[in-house]
């Protein structure tokens, strides 16, 4: 195997940032005007870790391609992370949301795209009773709480190196002699992880039933493959040892779908047959507005129905108890759903989105196969990514001693320097019912480039 040389990668960043700067004088300045309000000249400042000196501004975009402010025409493979799967501006949701903008946006009320975005979910997943939010990362809240309120129990069972959005009890990780740690990078934690969280590895059933033996944990909350880290798959028998456990200690199951909706119309939920208590979903379900949602089996909805209302003061204080706001179940978000669900993101498109990303994968094994580089790439429908291993990763640790963030970010801005754009958080590329076969061609050949260019 080909071992990588830091010195060339010094002098191939150099030569990228040079070529960035030339190309992209209109975004130098919408950052420059931008930084003097915008920290780092961005919204939210985890979109400065972007490659290149300054910030992509778009100006426009159209399914599975966007235009920034020099005029560069890219091929989005990053689509949102996710928040875009379903392609920029998909005309049945910019229909549907411009209908429901303008005939009055949120009430506090339902309207009937609530009943019918709730039964598209209802059959996609298999759990029936479902409840609207602003992200997943609300859905994700929403649900932990349930899941102690009904237990009467504390902790959250996550996984090593998973992620939930911003939930706090999701912010940990395992240190080296396995006590539960503030994940690096955590900003401000409220307590120590070791209170509210209970951290496994994935793949691990030994260690899951040994930390739900202890009787403490309300709920487990994962993905049902790991995205955030890299794609972990999960190996034979790990779902139903987990679902066993979970009935055998009274435990809430949740299965966070938001990035492997990729999967198939129900995520892995349903491709696999799982049968978790709730289910979390968000990002691109309502066409590129605000949206999540979580669905509970009708024995979980009762539950907590029945705790909810049968206190003292239950219907009173519904509306104080840390679940929801004043915009979740909003009529514009359940009309993006709505649309998305029944017209947008169908079954019907899953076979050409998923056939694109085995092209991907295609032509990043081709590479790595070529110049024999000790890297490797993992599909999860049409999802994949490389990571800078020899193997496929078994769990969230050994992905994460693979990254290489001097690396990834190279690679990252040489793609997007030939108009290519994939996630900035790892390697990832995630195909639109939009992206075609010359959008993925268009990758192969950037990355051979680059590929050669580290290692030949």
């Amino acid at each position: 195997m080909n071992t990588l040389d830091r010195a060339r990668l010094e002098r191939l960043w150099d030569q990228e940032v040079a070529a960035f700067r030339a190309a992209r004088p209109r975004s130098e300045e919408r950052w420059r005007d931008a930084s003097a309000h915008l920290p780092d000249g961005v919204p939210m400042l985890w979109m400065s870790k972007w490659p290149g000196p300054w910030p992509v501004y778009v100006d426009s975009a159209a399914g599975s391609h966007f235009t920034c402010v020099d005029g560069i025409d890219h091929v989005d493979l990053c689509l949102g992370d996710t928040g875009a799967m379903v392609g920029h501006a998909p005309e049945a949701a910019v229909r549907a949301l411009s209908e429901r903008l303008a005939r009055g946006s949120t009430f506090m009320l339902p309207t009937d795209d609530a009943a019918a975005a709730a039964e598209l979910l209802a059959d996609r997943f298999g759990v029936p009773s479902w409840q609207f939010t602003l992200s997943a990362t609300d859905a994700n809240r929403s649900v932990i709480r349930y899941a102690r309120h009904v237990t009467g129990r504390r902790k959250v069972l996550v996984i090593d190196y998973s992620y939930h959005g911003s939930v706090d009890e999701a912010f940990a990780t395992l240190d080296d002699s396995g006590r539960v740690v503030a994940r690096r990078g955590n900003i401000g934690a409220p307590v120590p992880l070791d209170e509210t969280t209970v951290v496994v590895p994935f793949n691990d059933v030994p260690a899951f039933e040994a930390a739900l033996a202890t009787g403490e944990v309300a709920a487990v909350l994962i993905e049902p493959a790991m995205t955030n880290i890299g794609i972990v798959l999960p190996e034979p028998g790990w779902h139903d040892a987990v679902r066993e456990l979970c009935d055998r200690f009274g435990v809430v199951l949740v299965i966070d779908e938001t990035h492997t909706l990729c999967a198939g119309p129900g995520g892995m939920t349903a491709r696999d047959g799982l049968r978790p208590d709730a289910v979390v979903v968000g990002k691109t379900i309502a066409g590129g507005v605000p949206a999540g949602a979580f669905g509970l089996t009708a024995e979980l909805a009762e539950r907590v129905r029945v705790r909810l209302r049968g206190g003292e003061h239950g219907l009173e204080d519904i509306d104080v108890g840390g679940v929801g706001g004043t915009l979740a179940g909003n009529a514009l978000s359940l009309a993006g759903i709505r649309a998305t669900l029944g017209e947008v993101l169908t079954a019907e498109v899953y076979p050409g989105m998923i056939a694109r990303a085995s092209e991907w994968t295609a032509g990043v094994q081709a590479a790595i196969d070529e110049f024999e580089v000790p890297w490797q790439v993992t599909q999860l429908g049409a999802r994949a990514e490389y990571s800078f291993r020899a193997t496929a990763p078994r769990d969230g640790r050994e992905a994460a001693d693979a990254d290489d963030f001097p690396l990834q970010q190279y690679l990252h801005l040489h793609a997007l320097n030939r108009g290519l754009l994939i996630t900035p958080f790892h390697n990832m590329a995630l195909m639109a019912p939009s992206t075609t076969s010359e959008d993925v061609a268009r990758h192969t050949e950037a990355f051979r480039d680059a590929v050669a260019g580290l290692y030949a």
